[in-house]
């Protein structure tokens, strides 16, 4: 028997990102991008044990845990005849639209419905809707799912008053015991499946304060489905939107969606090597529906790929599609800052019209401002220090007092380069064990592998500087007897951010390697990225020096290092471009590809942070039963991983210095 086609919230909700996703989605032949590892997903979000924490908070309840649709509808309508009762993934159909909701609380006629997300608001300030009244970016995918299941349910139950919540971690609670995240381990049932095994005594009292809080949004809900216009590419109500995207979905049918700047992260998007094994690609099938592009159309340089642009959406709009139909002219910024301030290096503006120019010249090779580099190196002080954080956010706090989804920093490395040119992997650290909060104890391991010497110190991206502030707010707020010391030793190798209270730059503060990656070097093959990723195979495919020196069994003999012997992190593919050294390390989740998890991790600009591996790591080995064999593993594996990140770094800065000392 061929299963109903209901269009489901998870479904609703790719809807909403683009409808013909709807078409895709599921389907064998097209390619999907798209994490498909129900546990691994599971730990990269966190939101297994924040469900799981929300039914807690409404204690004897009763699980619909059957996948076949009718019999959890038939076990949902059973409960329902009861006057009063909690049921956790209670099913509700209208037609063909079929919703799982995560709590129902039912008194007589009243239903209070529960959608849990792994996500924080401030319980007394939080602000949900523009002003108008609509739900604001941040918040509009949520309130779209639960304004999708209030609907389904209201019209399954005719007669009852449904009144909706979102049931969110609330980041002005502070947890009040010890070792609350450590009562929910992540498991898995036979079919793969995330499921959440209780530790101990979950009930109410137990668990202490509450760090979950309900938003009602009725009003909310209600102003979605008033709005006459409420997608207006597809002109359509809230309502609208849901039977159009049921009944296409049932039937099978294609809704083509509008093309825009998002679509460069298409899940659908298959690459060459897909393609040669038979996969589809529906991100070309859009672009070829809509656009008429041919197969040697997406051989040229995209618009979708110049690098921190926001006119894309209204390139695609009047139709020019490649970066060679752009001119300089029309990447300049709709507005100017008075600034008499000529600021060094390539400005955005620059580095954006140096990308089209070399894609509509065909011009490969790399730019570097050897000049402005020689000047930025002379301001260094020997000896100079690299450092990699690897960090997450957990949702449930390990230790009383603290904040849900506050930073937690797992683990560091740390390379140095002396005066003399030796290069060494000087140290590293890493907190695996379960329910310890790692962080000010981070601090002090890292004070002392800094704090020996007044070299100067590289970072790669803003997120070292922003953890470190992090963890400042959370020894001021703490009662350590160090607190003082440590936060005095931040401020000097840190800047503050906007959201610490105090304002400073450090003596010391860390030079952000990525920023003098953006003003003063460039390489086509990188296609606009300035991951690291992505920076270091150009610099190496760009370089005889780093490929005559790492193509040689040095590193771990000649070149200090503290997980490698012998080892070769140069190789090259066939056509003698170099194979990037990040493929040559053993995964750390077996047939999962790691810009899959990194893909949870996105930076300010969107473009897709890495550390998405180490955070599952850590979060399976912090939520999961694990063999000793299997947690070295993992922990050995991300030792290496975050010691190529800093040798990365030294990479990049040796090839550098060679260049201004030619």
């Amino acid at each position: 028997m061929i299963p109903p086609r209901y269009l489901t919230k998870s479904r609703f909700k790719l809807g909403l990102e683009c409808p013909t996703k709807l078409y895709y989605t599921k389907k064998e032949q097209y390619v999907d991008k798209k994490l498909d590892d129900d546990f691994l997903a599971a730990l990269a979000k966190g939101g297994f044990q924040v469900g799981e924490l929300a039914k807690c908070y409404f204690p004897g309840g009763v699980n619909i845990d059957e996948l076949d649709y009718e019999i959890a509808l038939a076990k949902t309508n059973e409960l329902l005849r009861k006057d009063s009762v909690i049921i956790y993934e209670a099913a509700f159909r209208y037609g063909n639209l079929f919703i799982r909701a995560d709590v129902i609380v039912k008194k007589g006629n009243a239903i209070s419905l529960y959608e849990v997300k792994a996500k924080s608001a401030d319980s007394v300030d939080e602000q949900l809707t523009t002003k108008a009244g609509l739900p604001n970016a941040t918040w509009k995918p949520y309130l779209c799912d639960i304004a999708f299941q209030r609907y389904v349910v209201q019209n399954s139950l005719p007669g009852h008053n449904i009144s909706a919540f979102l049931m969110v971690a609330d980041k002005s609670s502070l947890a009040s015991i010890d070792g609350l995240n450590q009562r929910f381990f992540l498991t898995q049932d036979p079919l793969g499946r995330a499921k959440i095994n209780i530790i101990g005594d979950v009930s109410p009292i137990a668990l202490g304060r509450k760090i979950l809080c309900a938003i009602y949004v009725g009003d909310i809900i209600d102003r979605i489905f008033a709005e006459e216009v409420f997608d207006t590419y597809l002109n359509l109500s809230f309502e609208g939107l849901i039977t159009l995207f049921a009944d296409k979905y049932e039937k099978d049918e294609l809704i083509q969606g509008d093309l825009k700047a998002y679509c460069r992260d298409c899940e659908f998007r298959a690459s060459s090597e897909d393609e040669s094994n038979g996969f589809l690609s529906g991100f070309k099938e859009c672009w070829t529906r809509v656009y008429g592009l041919t197969p040697e159309d997406f051989q040229k340089p995209s618009v979708l790929d110049i690098w921190n642009c926001r006119s894309k959406d209204s390139f695609i709009k009047e139709r020019r599609l490649f970066q060679a139909e752009i001119q300089p002219q029309d990447l300049q910024p709709k507005t100017t800052r008075n600034s008499k301030v000529v600021e060094a290096g390539l400005s955005n503006m620059d580095r954006q019209i140096m990308q089209i120019t070399k894609s509509k010249d065909n011009d490969n090779t790399i730019y570097c401002d050897v000049e402005g580099l020689s000047e930025i190196f002379r301001t260094f002080k020997y000896p100079l220090h690299f450092i990699d954080f690897e960090t997450t956010a957990v949702a449930i706090p390990f230790n009383m007092e603290r904040r849900p989804y506050e930073q937690i920093a797992f683990q560091f490395s740390h390379h140095i380069i002396y005066e003399d040119g030796t290069i060494e992997h000087k140290g590293q650290w890493i907190d695996t064990e379960q329910g310890r909060f790692p962080n000010f104890q981070f601090v002090r391991e890292l004070k002392n592998e800094l704090g020996e010497d007044d070299g100067t110190i590289f970072r790669y991206s803003a997120h070292e500087n922003s953890i470190l502030n992090a963890i400042f707010r959370q020894l001021c707020e703490s009662q350590e007897p160090d607190r003082r010391e440590l936060c005095d030793w931040i401020k000097t190798i840190t800047k503050s951010s906007q959201s610490t209270a105090e304002s400073w730059i450090g003596d010391r503060n860390m030079i952000d390697l990525c920023e003098l990656v953006k003003k003063y070097y460039y390489a086509p093959e990188t296609n606009g990225s300035n991951s690291i990723k992505a920076v270091l195979p150009a610099v190496i495919n760009n370089s005889s020096f780093l490929k005559g020196k790492y193509s040689q069994p040095i590193y771990g003999t000649q070149v200090k290092s503290l997980n490698f012997n012998d080892h070769i992190w140069i190789k090259f593919n066939d056509d003698g471009t170099i194979i990037n050294p990040y493929y040559l390390l053993n995964p750390v989740f077996e047939g999962v590809d790691s810009e899959l998890l990194d893909g949870y991790l996105t930076s300010e600009e969107g473009e897709i942070r890495d550390g998405g591996a180490a955070m599952v790591a850590y979060a399976q080995m912090q939520f999961t039963q694990m063999e000793i064999a299997e947690r070295e593993f993992i922990r050995n594996a991300l030792l290496k991983y975050c010691e190529l990140d800093t040798l990365a770094m030294v990479m990049i800065w040796e090839e550098w210095n060679k260049k201004i000392n030619i």
